[in-house]
């Protein structure tokens, strides 16, 4: 079958539901036969829905949980109810990214309400990365990644916090919301370096937290890594310590050549990402301003 057969075929599905749904506000809900139709309807739509999956056709997919959804939640199923708004909300992702997160969010709602927080938190990181790449809106990818934390938290779920909260960290850092980047990245470095497991990476959170520092004030920033050393004595052995120094010292002299060779230096053995190729930026640019505020 063709997509438009597909679509043919769901549209006949919706017409019959709707049917059903009426039908059952009338005589047959005093005999109980309003909950039966709700529930034969309810099936239709989700059959419906799965053919406008096929066709592709996303929107009258979301559209088609929707209905199936608000049926359940009128017969009382919420976890049902909840099921079909995380399908509606999939679908949409695809067609309408805000009607999407409309969807998670009523779905996020039932959940809590429930007390299953786990789920809730990953919902609510699937509204954020919605924000990050389809609505382009930093601000409220932030706090939907907060509030996944926050849940993780409550769940004893720490190491799914940490993650979220390292995506926090870089929107915060990049937005120069540098201390509550700060913040994180030290509490996590804290965090990885009593752990077996997570102790080869604190040095690259007490890194992150040292450019932010750097972004702010230079003498902060020389404390901070001594702080880090006496913390994790590790950390002084590490590239990343001793490329801060180096940077330390070149901003002290004012030399934007040695800062430059410094990163070459580091790089061409360690490649950095892109956030911390914005941050040494944001910090050699103001080595040059400085520069030039003096001649």
């Amino acid at each position: 079958m063709d997509n438009s057969g597909k679509e043919k075929e769901a549209l006949a599905l919706i017409a019959e539901a709707d049917k059903k749904r009426k039908s059952s506000r009338g005589f047959g809900a005093l005999f109980g036969g309003s909950s039966r139709k709700y529930e034969e309807a309810c099936d239709m739509y989700v059959r419906a829905a799965n053919m406008f999956k096929m066709a592709k056709n996303w929107s009258a997919a979301g559209n088609a949980f929707s209905q199936a959804a608000h049926l359940h939640l009128q017969m009382d199923n919420r976890l049902d109810g909840a099921i079909n708004l995380l399908n509606a909300g999939n679908a949409f992702k695809k067609a309408d990214p805000q009607e999407a997160i409309n969807c998670l969010n009523q779905a996020i709602e039932i959940y809590t309400d429930m007390g299953r927080f786990t789920i809730a938190a990953k919902h609510h990181i699937s509204i954020a990365e919605i924000y990050e790449s389809e609505l382009l809106d930093v601000d409220k990818a932030i706090a939907h990644y907060e509030q996944a934390a926050d849940y993780y938290k409550g769940e004893e779920s720490n190491s799914a916090a940490n993650k979220c909260l390292l995506k926090v960290a870089t929107y915060a850092a990049q937005l120069e919301q540098y201390q509550k980047a700060i913040e994180i990245y030290e509490q996590i470095g804290t965090y990885a370096m009593d752990s077996v497991l997570l102790k080869y990476g604190a040095k690259d959170h007490f890194f992150k937290a040292a450019l932010c520092h750097f972004c702010v004030d230079m003498l902060n920033a020389r404390l901070s890594v001594q702080r880090y050393e006496e913390m994790f004595p590790a950390f002084s052995d590490a590239r990343e310590c001793k490329l801060v120094k180096k940077l330390l010292d070149a901003y002290e002299e004012h030399d934007v050549d040695a800062f430059t060779d410094a990163v070459k230096d580091f790089d061409s053995i360690s490649r950095l990402d892109q956030w911390n190729t914005t941050m040494l930026l944001r910090i050699k640019k103001q080595i040059q301003d400085d520069e030039s505020d003096l001649r």
